[in-house]
């Protein structure tokens, strides 16, 4: 009886081997044949002046938004939500294609940025960019810079370095319509 069970058990290893070879070939085969994106289309700039204006006219703060970056800074996302606590947010990939967003809301500041940053939590450390003190906060997913003035919370937050997300904070120019 031992040997058969012995025997049985192989023969099922055996099998399993088989079956992940099998798997592995048809994985390589599918790789092989599907087209990759070396070439891929670039990300088209989304053009926000409109929203922009929109919101610098509706918020009851200073609207920031970046003046003088490169045009390697693709802004992607755009969006102003009044009834959100007067959220404003621009997203954009950096030179590096990692994403820089731009978020301001009179929302509690212990609510608004963890929520914004995917849960990161204010370091401890700050850091001086264009004569402004701003938070540093590290996350799991996103790092920002932060700073309350005039009513608003502003966070610039993404999977950028410090230094991307330093260069985005200098760019800023907070205006109300």
């Amino acid at each position: 009886m031992g040997g058969v069970a012995g025997m049985r058990g192989r023969q099922t290893v055996r099998g399993m081997f088989q079956s992940l070879a099998v798997i592995m070939v048809a994985a390589g085969v599918m790789y092989y044949f599907v087209p990759h994106d070396e070439k891929a289309t670039p990300v088209e700039a989304k053009d926000y002046r409109v929203e922009l204006a929109t919101a610098q006219r509706a918020a009851p703060y200073p609207v920031a938004a970046p003046e003088g970056l490169g045009a390697d800074w693709k802004a992607t996302v755009v969006s102003y939500r009044r009834e959100d606590h007067d959220a404003w947010r621009l997203g954009f990939l950096d030179p590096d294609a990692q994403y820089v967003a731009v978020n301001q809301s009179t929302e509690d500041p212990a609510k608004y940025v963890p929520k914004v940053t995917l849960q990161a939590k204010n370091s401890g450390k700050t850091e001086t960019v264009g004569g402004q003190v701003w938070q540093r906060w590290e996350g799991p997913r996103y790092d920002a810079l932060v700073r309350t003035e005039g009513g608003a919370t502003t966070v610039v937050a993404g999977t950028a370095s410090f230094e991307r997300l330093a260069q985005m904070a200098g760019a800023l120019q907070a205006k109300k319509a």
